[in-house]
């Protein structure tokens, strides 16, 4: 690739996201009018959240799973080892369980907005909404929206909850830590801000994924090959999105001094 494509490329990339960005702001205008279908919401929810959910538990069980191995043979060691659920409770609902949950909502419900919505968009389907006087925001964007605000915390949440068994099977199966220390443990770590903040994370990242997959399918061109290209450059941009937002997020909620340990 020349110097010159790539600043194309770039430039490109650039214009779509300060699109995403007004995209936004249009779509919070809309909500406050209180124009949603209900429909195409409920159609919605179901494809992010019922559709979504084995591959999320999956996932959060091989991470609880995996996550136990590593940390428990270390913290026996140092002769720590109750301390290995509290640890894996904090670790899943500040920042494992929301964002590998994201992850695999950016690639799987993300990608399909962006297809979708490109689809349409290259068939001249979004002009024959307007030609219906029905605006694309209202019928396409705000459902999309909805579903993964209200969809990605549940997920969050059952994903922790999934993880946390992976990681009790293991410790206890592998390690000889009993049922009752491991729980014992996640109970003293755990407050209840840190899975108010896994549900707060998670519909941050529900709404950028929302948002990104649709505008990027809505300034779709270029055919087939645009609509791949959408695809791509849709989950990429979300990814990108949510670990630079997890900073921040992580920064408000938990900067400063801990005190979980401390208090066991």
């Amino acid at each position: 690739m020349t110097d010159s494509s790539r600043s194309f490329g770039l430039k490109i990339w650039g214009r779509r996201l300060l699109a995403a960005i007004l995209l936004g702001g249009q779509v919070i205008v809309h909500l406050m009018r209180g124009k949603i279908h209900w429909r195409n919401t409920v159609e919605q929810m179901v494809a992010v959240g019922p559709e979504s959910l084995l591959v999320a538990l999956l996932m959060a069980a091989s991470v609880g799973m995996v996550f136990t191995i590593q940390v428990s043979r270390e913290f026996i060691n140092l002769g720590a080892g109750s301390a290995v659920g509290g640890v894996l409770a904090i670790a899943l609902a500040r920042e494992l369980a929301p964002v590998l949950t994201a992850v695999i909502l950016a690639g799987r419900v993300g990608s399909a907005f962006a297809a979708e919505i490109g689809t349409m968009q290259v068939t001249e389907q979004i002009d024959a909404l307007y030609m219906l006087k029905t605006d694309p925001i209202d019928y396409l964007v705000i459902p999309r929206l909805i579903a993964c605000c209200l969809m990605q915390p549940l997920l969050t949440i059952l994903a922790f909850a999934t993880g946390m068994l992976g990681g009790l099977i293991i410790a206890e199966s592998m390690y000889n830590i009993s049922q009752s220390v491991f729980l014992d443990s996640a109970r003293n770590f755990l407050n209840t801000w840190d899975l108010v903040s896994a549900m707060i994370k998670g519909g941050v990242f529900g709404s950028l994924i929302a948002i990104i997959g649709s505008s990027w399918g809505l300034t779709t061109t270029g055919g087939a090959k645009g609509v791949g290209q959408s695809t791509t450059t849709a989950v990429v941009t979300a990814l990108l999105a949510i670990f630079i937002i997890n900073f921040f997020l992580s920064w408000l909620m938990f900067q400063g001094t801990g005190s979980a340990v401390l208090q066991v």
